[in-house]
């Protein structure tokens, strides 16, 4: 199956790379890099730029900032950087990291070098000519669940990782944040959802766990053995990484999750393959986390909400952008729509656990 292994394409018009200037940083921090980089771009993503610089013994991996101004605490480089840095030794999903420097001398921008993974990433569809059976897409499915599991149990505080979030208080913290963050970004074509954050805001748990999140754990951030596709070799893209509560992080990803017999608004802003046979529903995971974790699975909705509405206020803010014509991706134009679905889905949920 190497024939499969996820590829970068060709870099993006004003998105090249200086390439004297970073092979002489490279040559004088990273060891056992042998001759020129031929340099190529992911395409995945809305937020930082990454790069696969192949070298005639092995290929890294580059990650930068996006170019312009950005908001206080977002493309942070060196958080990134130094967070898997330290959650390496616990966490061996993380990628190795081999150098990092604010110096935006060299391309432009902060960034860091780390280790490149080399297999298969589940984008919105597996790659062309991958098969799989009901049976392996199961035990796939259930691996990518248990890599979240392992991360919401690895003892932060021995890691020394208690600095890369507030902790408690939490809850409360996310639910202001992203009503703020709505409110902010609203546009006349989109619902208020001022019944969405009063239900979230009445009905916050009373307790809450603290432990490492993701905070963007989907399938197409993971990385999977060519060899063998139900394991996860590889879990990327940590900049949302915090500390936070693991059922918030659950939902988060629940938000993503496009199951088969979904509407056809839903499937058609599927991004990762979680409808392929075999695969669970959501409810289904809900019932696997939580009976991993020795938790009661009967009470998700709050959840269930965050994440949707968590969701809805990241797809309106891009939205917003668009809208004041602060960019002009095409693909920006209709994601009010998205934000409309997203905000009934929240209202269903909601009705339903009355």
């Amino acid at each position: 199956m190497t024939s499969l292994v996820d590829k970068a394409g060709s870099v993006r018009p004003g998105e090249e790379l200086p390439v004297e200037p970073l092979k002489e940083w490279l040559r004088a921090n990273i060891a056992d890099l042998s001759g020129d980089p031929v340099i190529t771009q992911y395409s995945g993503g809305a937020s930082n730029w990454t790069y696969c610089l192949a070298f005639e013994n092995k290929s890294v991996i580059l990650r930068r900032p996006p170019a312009g101004t950005k908001a206080k605490g977002a493309h942070d480089m060196g958080r990134e950087y130094r967070l898997q840095k330290a959650l390496k030794p616990v966490y061996p999903k993380v990628p190795d990291m081999l150098g990092y420097t604010d110096d935006e001398s060299v391309i432009g921008a902060e960034f860091y070098i780390m280790q490149k993974f080399d297999g298969i990433i589940p984008r919105q569809n597996m790659p062309r000519g991958f098969q799989i059976s009901e049976a392996d897409t199961r035990q796939l499915c259930e691996s990518a669940l248990d890599g979240l599991i392992d991360l919401h149990n690895v003892d932060y505080k021995a890691a020394d990782l208690s600095h890369i979030g507030k902790g408690e208080g939490y809850t409360q913290r996310q639910i202001s944040g992203w009503t703020n963050r709505y409110q902010k970004a609203k546009t006349w074509n989109v619902p208020r959802g001022r019944k969405v954050t009063d239900w979230l805001q009445d009905n916050m748990p009373s307790n809450e766990k603290i432990c490492i999140t993701h905070n963007d754990y989907r399938f197409d951030n993971l990385v999977l053995n060519a060899q063998n596709p139900q394991e996860i070799i590889g879990v990327l893209d940590w900049e949302l990484a915090t500390l936070g509560d693991p059922l918030m992080d659950l939902g988060n990803s629940l938000a993503y999750w496009v199951q088969a017999d979904d509407d056809k608004v839903a499937k058609a802003t599927r991004r990762q393959p979680s409808h392929l046979p075999g695969m669970m529903t959501r409810q289904e995971v809900i019932e696997y986390y939580c009976g991993k974790q020795g938790l009661k699975a009967d009470d998700f909705a709050f959840y269930e909400v965050y994440g949707l509405f968590r969701l809805a206020a990241i797809a309106q803010q891009i939205y917003y952008r668009y809208h004041h014509k602060q960019t002009r991706n095409p693909a920006y134009k209709h994601i009010w729509f998205f934000v409309q679905y997203l905000m009934h889905r929240c209202r269903k949920v909601i009705k339903r656990s009355k």
